[in-house]
Formats: structure tokens, C-alpha cells, sequence
């Protein structure tokens, strides 16, 4: 009898990385974005004084920036639980690269404003694939917290390289060589993705039945979503406020640069020994992860309230220091968040609703510029610092709202 031979499975091109390899590919990856991410960090200096349209205009340009990052990071959760990580990634960093490009030859005041909703249309969109690829590939609750951590701390060495660098740079080169160099580093990110991270298998359970409705429903994601964005508003300010006084003062972008490499310095020296001390080294989180939210917000307010009321590079360089300790504490908290409460097929949504409120905190921009007109820096240093009060004040109903949600996950399995 003839035997009937089926055709051997055609073995890959290559073995699948191992998931040390992902995890730093991704952090790499961060790292690299943002320590390039000079169309997001200059966008306001180049409104302002790069393209001479003054303090008014930039603070309307980041406004819009904010309003673009609110919907990016709402389409950016939906296309990650849908396609997978590696499809969105490539796909949405494409569009950044495209976009960065643009504002490299963008110069009047309505395309600029046109340029700086796309711009945060692109703004973080690697998030919520990032963060849905590490609850993937890392089994552990802790294992999580600390690779989230370790992903928020290269997203702080980035920026701040990227002021420190970029400041530089654009005194001595100009702005548009700096946005190219974005789009060519977002290109980069998109690359090292198709490159690291598995396709979507075809039998994997979709998640589009989860809808952003569903998620919402969570009174804990609601609850520290307003804490998250009392707290960004703060830590974003290293890169909206900072800017905008320290124009205020006629200090150039090279004071700028200093600011952001002392912020550097204090990521790299302060982020192991606390990061060690929050996550211990059994992988065990060694404090609830709502006093961390609600100190790191109380910190960060406390330094840019500082920040607002300096007028010397000195002054600004101390402030961005001080925030540093605020960074890594809410930084861990949100990561040990998303690991623990996001449910399976959901967490690019989850990381989404918590971009978004990064994306919120973008937005008073232009409402600290009226105020650094209308109150001088006493008013925005009273903003600041409500802001960080009110997150910390949504830290109580958040800390009932997980006990909650606790008490009935052990009634359902008991």
C-alpha cells in the first residue's frame, strides 16, 4: 500500500527570542524613542521662538498637542487589543515618523496647529502596546510591576536625554534636523518591532468584544485615572510648564538642555537603589500601590511648585532633581496597577486609559500661560500644587474601590 507522505512544517527563519530579549528590546526600544523625541519635547520652543510665533501661540499649540494625545491613546489601546502588538507597533510608528517629518518643514501658524494635534495623535501611541506585550510575555504579578517600572524609568532617561541633547543641538543646528531625526528614530522602534515580537497567532482569542464601555465600568481605573492625571500634570510640566517660565525669564534652550540633563543624572543614580526598595528582590512589591501613587504625586507637585517660582538655570536644574523620586514611586505604582487589575485581552485598553491621562495632563498648557500672565508664578505654583492635592485625594476612593473589588473576586471563587 502507498504511504502518503504530508509535507514537513516549514521550521522558522530564525528562533523565536527569548523573553529577556523582548522585554529589553522593548525598553531599548523606549529609550530610544524618547531620547529622540525632539518634535514632542521642542514643539513649544519651536512655535515660540523657531518659527517667531510667540509664548500665546505655543501655549495653543501644545493645548492642541494634548487634545491629539487624548485621541491617539484611545485608538492606539483599541488597534493593540485588536491586531496584536507587533501589527500596531509598526503600523503606529509609521505615522509618527510621517508626522515628525512633516513638522520638519512646517513653519505657519494654522499648519502648525494642524502639525501639533497630529503630533499628539502620535504622542506615547507605543504605550499600551509595550505594556501588552510585557503582561504577555512575564508571568508574575511582580515580574510586571518591575519590567512596567524599568519601562517608565527609560521613558524619563529619554526625555530628559532628549532636552539635555536637544537643547544643544537646536542652539547650534536648528530645529529641523532634530524633528528628522525623530522620524527616523520612530522608524527605528517600528523596525526593532517587526523584528522581536511574535505575530498575532490566527487561533489566539480575540479581545474586540472588550470595548472601551467595558472597561470603564472598573470604578478603580476611573478612580486612578483622576489621580493619574493630578499627578502628570505635575510631572508633565518638566516639559510644558519648564518651557514656557523659563522663556518667561529670556533663558535660551541651552538652559533648557541643563535642566533636562540634571533630571538624567537623578533617574540614573536614584532609579536602581529605589526601584530596588519599592520591588524587592524576590519580586515582591514591598508597599500598596496606593501610598506609592499618592507620595510620588505629592512629591511631584511639591518640586514643580518650586520649579514655577526659579528664574536661574540653577534654579530650574534643583527642580527638575526633586521630581525624580516622585517619577519612580508613581511610575511603579501604575505599573503594579495595570499587571494586577487589567484582565486578559484588555490591558492595551487599560495602559490606553492610562496614557490618556498623561494625554489630559497635556492639556492646561495654555491655561498656565494665561495664569503666568494673570497671577505671575504664585499662581502657577498654586495650581501645581491643587493638582497634586487632588491626586492624592482620589487616592482614598481608589484604595476602597480595589478593597472592593477584592472582597468580591474572593466571595466569587469561594
Amino acid at each position: 500500500m502507498a504511504t502518503t507522505h504530508l509535507p514537513a512544517a516549514p521550521a522558522p527563519d530564525h528562533p523565536a527570542p527569548s523573553a529577556r530579549t523582548v522585554i529589553t528590546a522593548l525598553i531599548g526600544g523606549t529609550l530610544l524613542l524618547k531620547a529622540a523625541g525632539f518634535c514632542w519635547d521642542f514643539l513649544g520652543f519651536y512655535i515660540s521662538d523657531g518659527a517667531g510665533h510667540g509664548s500665546t501661540a505655543a501655549g495653543a499649540g501644545l493645548t492642541l498637542f494634548g487634545v491629539g494625545w487624548c485621541i491617539g491613546q484611545a485608538s492606539s489601546g483599541a488597534l493593540t487589543d485588536r491586531l496584536g502588538q507587533r501589527t500596531a507597533l509598526t503600523i503606529l510608528m509609521t505615522v509618527s515618523a510621517l508626522t515628525c517629518f512633516t513638522l520638519a518643514f512646517t513653519r505657519s501658524l494654522p499648519a502648525l496647529m494642524a502639525v501639533s494635534l497630529l503630533l499628539g495623535f502620535t504622542m506615547e501611541i507605543q504605550r499600551p502596546a509595550v505594556s501588552a506585550q510585557i503582561n504577555d510575555t512575564i508571568t508574575s504579578e511582580a515580574g510586571r510591576t518591575r519590567a512596567q517600572g524599568w519601562v517608565y524609568w527609560s521613558m524619563n532617561v529619554g526625555i530628559a536625554i532628549c532636552g539635555g541633547v536637544g537643547g544643544f543641538l537646536a542652539h547650534h543646528y536648528g530645529y529641523q534636523a532634530l524633528f528628522i531625526a525623530n522620524g527616523v528614530a520612530c522608524l527605528a522602534f517600528a523596525l526593532i518591532a517587526r523584528r522581536v515580537l511574535a505575530p498575532r497567532q490566527p487561533t489566539a482569542t480575540r479581545s474586540d468584544t472588550v470595548t472601551y464601555r467595558q472597561v470603564l465600568t472598573d470604578v478603580s481605573l476611573r478612580w486612578i485615572t483622576v489621580a493619574a492625571v493630578g499627578a502628570m500634570i505635575c510631572a508633565y510640566g518638566l516639559v510644558s510648564v519648564l518651557p514656557l517660565v523659563m522663556t518667561d525669564d529670556g533663558l535660551p534652550p541651552t538652559s533648557y538642555g541643563a535642566a533636562m540633563i540634571a533630571n538624567t543624572a537623578a533617574v540614573l543614580v536614584l532609579s536602581p537603589p529605589l526601584m530596588r526598595f519599592l520591588v524587592g528582590r524576590n519580586e515582591q512589591i514591598r508597599f500598596p500601590l496606593v501610598p506609592m501613587l499618592a507620595a510620588g504625586s505629592l512629591i511631584l507637585g511639591a518640586g514643580m511648585a518650586f520649579a514655577a517660582l526659579q528664574h536661574t538655570t540653577i534654579g530650574y536644574s534643583i527642580a527638575a532633581v526633586l521630581i525624580v523620586p516622585g517619577e519612580i514611586c508613581y511610575s511603579v505604582a501604575i505599573g503594579a496597577y495595570v499587571s494586577k487589575a487589567a484582565p486578559p485581552g484588555a490591558t492595551g485598553r487599560y495602559q490606553a486609559v492610562l496614557s490618556g491621562a498623561s494625554a489630559m495632563a497635556s492639556l492646561p498648557p495654555l491655561g498656565i500661560a494665561a495664569a503666568l500672565d494673570l497671577g505671575g508664578r504664585p499662581l502657577v505654583a498654586a495650581l501645581l500644587s491643587a493638582s497634586a492635592l487632588t491626586a492624592a485625594a482620589a487616592c482614598l476612593p481608589l484604595a476602597r474601590a480595589l478593597r472592593d473589588s477584592k472582597a468580591a473576586t474572593s466571595a466569587t471563587t469561594a
